[in-house]
């Protein structure tokens, strides 16, 4: 089954993994006409679970954009019921990981067309009509891409660490497993060639969890570079915190240091043009315009919905700044 036929006329690609990069997307949604935005997910979270096939964070991004996301928790659905889950659990199975009756529908449904041999983007575009959303919003990949972590207990694919080890493990190397067979949706290579895209937008999700696995698939930095177009990057970073989820933990011990800085150096000037970092990190701005890479300086904390338009506002005329 093909995909719904979309217009490829987008200014602007958004590489997003979860909860950050969601919002971002969020914001962009606010100052751009959405029908021009293309939303690239991270499907290297991906896992069966239940026999369900999950997709942690185009979930993530499908409930963000649609504006059910749970936002206490920062994940799920709003208003959700946890009655399988209990029974679940009064049954014995397992219940490491949580999901909430409404999001059981979203799983169900994708499980059951993936299995009739329909692609999850043709799936993933599907739902996100249902839900709504007028912005493009794609896996980066049809393809099994699986991020996998070598750490102090084993090789741990990223939900069990994340979610069943909370993030306890020492991790030692981060693997990719399938994304030399991965290729792009035809749809990104298509966007990547059009007069009419302006920039490409790398939100504020984790460099080497959410960021790197789609950078990862065959041949999609090269088509990056190919293109011609700024590519901007939001650093997940304030000072050495960051706002949510293992980044400054796995830096540690990865050996880098927990920067924007070497958040910026991570990325190279071979892949961005511009790098968006908060006011606290400004003392960085020399070192990291030694790089080649152009900066901007602003808030970039998230807490509010005028947070997120306000910031994507900012990155999109940086981009701007930036075009040749």
């Amino acid at each position: 089954m093909t995909m719904p036929s979309l217009n490829l006329d987008f200014n602007y690609i958004i590489l997003s993994g979860g909860v950050g990069g969601a919002k971002l997307a969020y914001g962009f949604l606010s100052c751009h006409e959405p029908s021009r935005l293309m939303v690239v997910g991270n499907v290297g979270d991906d896992f069966k679970y239940w026999g369900l096939n999950i997709s942690p964070d185009l979930d993530t991004l499908l409930y963000t954009l649609a504006g059910v996301s749970d936002q206490k928790r920062g994940w799920g659905r709003s208003s959700e019921t946890w009655s399988v889950l209990e029974e679940m659990r009064n049954l014995g199975g397992d219940s490491w990981f949580q999901l909430g009756d409404r999001d059981l529908a979203v799983h169900i449904e994708r499980t059951e067309r993936l299995s009739q041999g329909q692609r999850l983007s043709t799936i993933t575009q599907d739902l996100a009509k249902k839900f709504g959303i007028e912005c493009a919003l794609l896996p980066i990949t049809d393809r099994i891409v699986r991020t996998v972590l070598d750490t102090d207990v084993g090789s741990l694919e990223f939900q069990e660490y994340f979610v069943r080890h909370k993030c306890a493990p020492q991790v030692t190397k981060l693997h990719y497993t399938g994304c030399n067979r991965a290729v792009i949706q035809p749809e990104i290579y298509a966007c990547l060639r059009s007069s009419a895209l302006r920039a490409i937008i790398i939100s504020p999700s984790n460099p080497f969890l959410s960021i790197d696995p789609m950078l990862s698939v065959s041949s999609f930095k090269q088509e990056i570079a190919r293109c011609r177009k700024p590519v901007v990057a939001v650093s997940p970073l304030v000072g050495a915190r960051a706002f949510k989820g293992p980044t400054a933990k796995i830096m540690r011990e990865l050996g880098y240091e927990v920067s924007a800085f070497a958040v910026a150096s991570h990325y190279t000037s071979n892949l961005i043009d511009g790098f968006v970092l908060d006011t606290e990190d400004s003392e960085l701005v020399p070192q990291i315009q030694q790089l080649g890479i152009q900066t901007y300086v602003t808030d970039i904390s998230m807490n509010t919905s005028e947070d997120k338009t306000r910031l994507a506002g900012e990155v999109l005329d940086f981009a701007r700044t930036l075009e040749c």
